[in-house]
């Protein structure tokens, strides 16, 4: 047998070596400096297109939509009507995640569950939300209950068939663990096929957001002009009407920031916190 021995290398000393990026590259790796930059791209183009058209009334600068908004934000006027408008969002977001899962649960424990989502989601997923308003406001009249039912209707069937083609990708791998520990029924949807099938749901949550939002203003520039008030879709409509340009700049502004809010301290805190964590999703 050959006896052990250690060779002592001396340091590479003629390679210089970078102990760290340089801080170009570490800024560029923050997501929030990038879309901030996309945002200031946007408005410079946004302020020369306005300067280039010089008409208040067409397109107001990023300046004067910018004072709109603080004076709106200042007064207050925008801050109630955003409260009216996500309270009004909320209730109807909720109904439809709850019924979703409802819908999916039976979905996947039952055959009948599984025609009654099929054929549902095939007869009203390509039904405009907005389409059913006019039925809405003769079911449940001028208040909050028709713009829920519009929200629900915007929600359900995309988190649905989100949420059960989640269900599906779920591999018979982990089915059978969640078989072999006794789970059944809802037991086995929460604690097998939920987690599994979260990316999907996820997609699902976001995508229905996205949609009850805009149903939600589209729906109060008519429910708003019936009956005489309404939330941050009827403060549009309203400046429209009296040919405030910079207000209605000022709430179409407000509606992309609360999106973004929601998209960015929501959902990718969300998603950060799940299905990255565990491994589920490239970051």
């Amino acid at each position: 047998m050959r006896q052990e021995f250690e060779v002592n290398l001396e340091p590479l000393l003629s390679v210089p070596v970078e102990r760290e990026l340089p801080l170009r590259h570490r800024l560029w790796q923050q997501g929030w400096l990038r879309k901030g930059l996309i945002l200031i791209v946007l408005a410079i183009l946004w302020e020369a297109v306005a300067r280039y058209q010089n008409n208040d009334l067409l397109l107001p600068s990023v300046l004067q939509t910018a004072q709109a908004l603080f004076d709106g934000l200042l007064s207050g006027e925008l801050l109630s009507k955003v409260s009216i408008s996500l309270a009004v969002l909320i209730k109807g977001y909720l109904i439809g995640i709850v019924l979703a899962f409802a819908l999916t649960t039976l979905a996947v424990s039952t055959q009948l569950g599984r025609d009654l989502l099929s054929t549902l989601t095939s007869m009203f997923n390509p039904l405009p939300a907005i389409a059913l308003l006019p039925l809405a406001l003769l079911w449940f009249g001028l208040g909050q209950n028709s713009l829920i039912f519009v929200l629900v209707h915007s929600v359900l069937w995309a988190l649905a068939l989100n949420t059960y083609s989640g269900f599906l990708g779920v591999s018979e791998t982990l089915r059978m663990a969640g078989r072999n520990y006794g789970l059944k029924g809802m037991r086995f949807v929460l604690f097998i096929l939920i987690p599994a099938a979260l990316p999907s749901i996820l997609a699902g949550l976001k995508i229905g957001w996205a949609f009850a939002w805009r149903t939600l203003i589209a729906a109060e520039l008519v429910f708003g002009a019936t009956s005489g008030k309404g939330g941050l879709g009827w403060y549009i409509f309203q400046n429209r009407n009296e040919l405030y340009t910079d207000k209605v700049f000022a709430g179409l502004a407000v509606v992309i920031l609360i999106g973004l809010l929601v998209e960015n301290l929501v959902f990718n805190t969300f998603e950060r916190l799940t299905v990255k964590r565990w491994g589920m999703q490239r970051s």
